[in-house]
């Protein structure tokens, strides 16, 4: 059962290269572009996974145990890893599957996450982990808190992010994007050609986080997607030779490298592209907080940012904030103010974590003309 891992992670892997989903970019967005679409887009994959959560809970096929909030650690690691990934120029499933395009960059930044990862949760740096971890206060989820269903808070997410898709959509009718003719036809076409749509991938990416939980269930894991914890299994299995380090989550990121590479090779978008110097040390610098960042907060961008905001727990939505303004201090710092006319944006089809790293996009800009 673990294998199913490999073949989710893969299909992920797939998914967010050739829809350029990257969390960094959505959140930079919000500071340097003003702009919510990919935000928006996040917090679909957010509103359609908690319907599932809750579903398969429902149904019996999965338990979830929310545990008590580390309050500092979750505030102090979502600040790291938020700016953490402006210095990366990715997220944690961003920087994957960059590598995955070829970015050496990205290949930096990836082995300083999963290293910093393992120093945090098994190294040197574990007391320190685990000190700050075991300073928790009581509260668990919202619906605790508020005395409700956990479906109403999934109706009222549902609601609003209904609301702002729409809004995005209504906005989006009035404009025309300019295409090139298509080389290909068919799937061939729709897969590795056609550019992706940013909700609709975020509804493909929902999908596939809800079947994690049974698929990670099965396997022995009792988590959804998750991305820092096999990270660092994933390095100290490369260490030790211990096989008992390879789990379900451990297949799910290495699946996730292999689809970004088959995606990114089928639709030609795969090419070797080495950063310069400022940018590799940035590279270092922000692949290592990255990981001291996320094992801190109890998970990444997909961990906490992703997966603990569908389940309503404080520390998911106490995570997302403190990213959130971690990228806005990052973004402050070390991207350009003359980003600030949208460059960055979504919106613009700029590929954000491309950009930031100092590397060109692999597709050719599409322009947006006035009808």
């Amino acid at each position: 059962m673990a294998l199913t891992g490999l073949l989710l992670g893969a299909l992920l892997g797939l998914v967010l290269q050739r829809g350029r989903f990257c969390v960094t970019g959505a959140f930079r967005d919000l500071w340097v572009a003003r702009n919510t679409r990919w935000f928006t887009a996040f917090m679909i994959v957010v509103a359609v996974q908690s319907i599932g959560v809750f579903a398969l809970q429902a149904l019996g096929v999965i338990t979830l145990a929310a545990k008590p909030l580390p309050l500092i650690a979750t505030i102090v690691g979502g600040l790291i890893f938020g700016v953490a990934i402006v210095l990366a120029g990715g997220c944690a499933t961003g920087t994957y599957y960059r590598a995955g395009e070829g970015l050496v960059g990205s290949w930096i930044a990836l082995a300083m996450y999963a290293l910093f990862s393992a120093v945090m949760k098994y190294g040197p740096l574990k007391p320190v982990n685990d000190g700050l971890r075991a300073l928790t206060v009581p509260q668990t989820t919202l619906y605790d808190t508020l005395g409700v269903s956990p479906w109403i808070l999934v109706l009222v997410l549902t609601a609003l992010v209904g609301w702002a898709t729409a809004r995005h959509l209504t906005r989006a009718a009035s404009t025309r994007m300019a295409t090139l003719p298509p080389r290909r036809s068919g799937l061939a076409h729709m897969l590795f050609e056609k550019p992706w749509h940013a909700f609709a991938t975020a509804v493909v990416v929902g999908l596939i986080a809800i079947a994690a939980w049974p698929l990670s269930f099965a396997a022995g894991r009792k988590d959804g997607l998750g991305i820092t914890t096999p990270s660092a299994n994933l390095t100290r299995w490369l260490v030790t030779g211990n096989p008992a380090s390879i789990d379900w989550g451990v297949w799910l990121v290495v699946g996730i490298l292999v689809g970004s590479f088959v995606a990114a090779k089928a639709s030609g978008e795969f090419r070797v592209r080495v950063p310069d110097a400022r940018q590799a040390t940035r590279s270092v610098v922000g692949g290592a907080l990255m990981g001291v960042g996320a094992s801190l907060a109890g998970g990444c961008t997909i961990g906490n940012a992703m997966v603990q905001t569908a389940q309503f727990t404080y520390q998911g939505w106490i995570a997302l904030a403190a990213m959130v303004l971690g990228v806005g201090v990052g973004a402050k710092f070390f991207v350009g103010t003359h980003r600030r006319d949208g460059a960055l944006s979504g919106a613009s089809g700029v590929d954000a974590s491309a950009d930031a790293a100092g590397e060109a996009p692999a597709r050719p800009l599409r322009l947006t003309p006035t009808p």
